[in-house]
Parts: C-alpha cells; structure tokens; sequence
C-alpha cells in the first residue's frame, strides 16, 4: 500500500471516529401519575389542566412535554379512548369527561384518572398539573387537586 492510500485511510478513519463521537443517545422514559379516586356526581365535569412550564434551552431544544390523559371507572377500564398531548414551552391545556360521557349509571360514580407522560433526554420538559371537578352548568369548583415534578430535560437521567 502505498503512504498516500495509507494517509487516505487514515484521514477517513478519523473523520468515521469524530462522526461517531458526535453521536448521542436519547433516551426515553415513560411515567405514570395516578390521581386519587374521585367521584362524580350527573350534574358534574371532570378535568385535567397541564400546562410545560419548560423553556427552550439557550442550544436550540424545543420545550416539549407528550403523554396521555386517561380517565378510568371504578373497575379500572378506561372510559373511552386516552386523549394525547404534546405541550411546547408555556403551553396549557385541558382535558375533560362530562358525566354524560362516563358511562356512570347511577347518580355519583368514581373516576380514576391517568397521567401517563413519555420523556426523552435533553428534551425540557416541566409539566405541572391539576384535577378539578365542577358543576357543569354553573362552572362552580367542587374538587381540586394539584401536581407536579414530572420533569425532564438536560439533567434526564442523572
């Protein structure tokens, strides 16, 4: 082999070794919050607030939150189908089920409901959530329950 070939395979060698290098792993992990039982009255909405109070990183990341909203009866089968979300930076959302929509028979039935968020690394996400009950005629609160900690981003994994 001659010392120009063997400096051209070289050259390529190092430059397979720095593309490999730059290469990073993402990882994924996936989390569930289970919110307590809570019952529903025929006059009554349940709903889930979120909101990624995340910020893009000064690198370019977009702020990203994604997951599932579940709402489930007291046999633990879900009502319906999950409804999705994905949350930029400072993006709210709700997710509700009117009793009409809950299958529930008798005037009061329990709901359990299901955060499931999906993280990837280096992803900022700060999600911040809350579950309320209210009349839903009248839009008056009856439940509220408040959470939080659901977080990923740079420090994912450490």
């Amino acid at each position: 082999m001659s010392i120009r070939n063997l400096r051209l395979l070289f050259a390529l060698a190092a430059a397979m070794t720095r593309s490999a290098l730059a290469q990073t792993t993402t990882t994924t992990r996936t989390s569930d919050f289970s919110f307590p039982l809570v019952g529903l009255a025929s006059t009554e909405t349940i709903g889930v607030n979120l909101i990624n109070l995340a910020s893009n990183t000064t690198s370019g990341t977009a702020a990203s939150c994604t997951g599932t909203v579940a709402f489930l009866n007291s046999t633990g089968t879900t009502i319906g189908t999950a409804t999705t979300f994905t949350l930029a930076a400072d993006a709210a959302t709700s997710v509700t089920l009117t009793f009409s929509s809950a299958g529930l028979t008798s005037p009061r039935g329990l709901i359990r409901t299901v955060l499931t968020t999906t993280n990837t690394s280096n992803v900022p996400c700060s999600l911040s959530f809350s579950l309320n009950t209210y009349d839903t005629s009248t839009g008056v609160t009856h439940v509220f329950l408040t959470g939080s900690g659901i977080q990923s981003g740079p420090s994912f994994g450490r």
